[in-house]
């Protein structure tokens, strides 16, 4: 979803909990995140990413483990 501040509502959460990595607006319209970090911090982002913020319509949420990247910080792209 777009044009409800979702990235950077993800990105200030993140940067909260110490999560690194990033979320971007895909060409379809869906919204691609990836989340690196402590096991609950990621997972209390993607429970966010299951509602989103407020005027946000999720349909779905699709989560794929993979092993770490060694990310550092969060970016809006």
């Amino acid at each position: 979803m777009q044009g409800v501040f979702f990235r950077e509502t993800a990105r200030r959460r993140a940067l909260a909990t110490g999560v690194a990595g990033y979320v971007r607006n895909c060409s379809d319209g869906s919204v691609e995140a990836v989340f690196e970090g402590e096991r609950e911090a990621v997972e209390r982002l993607v429970e966010f990413c299951r509602e989103g913020p407020r005027r946000a319509r999720v349909d779905w949420v699709d989560v794929e483990s993979e092993q770490p990247a060694g990310l550092t910080g969060f970016d809006v792209r």
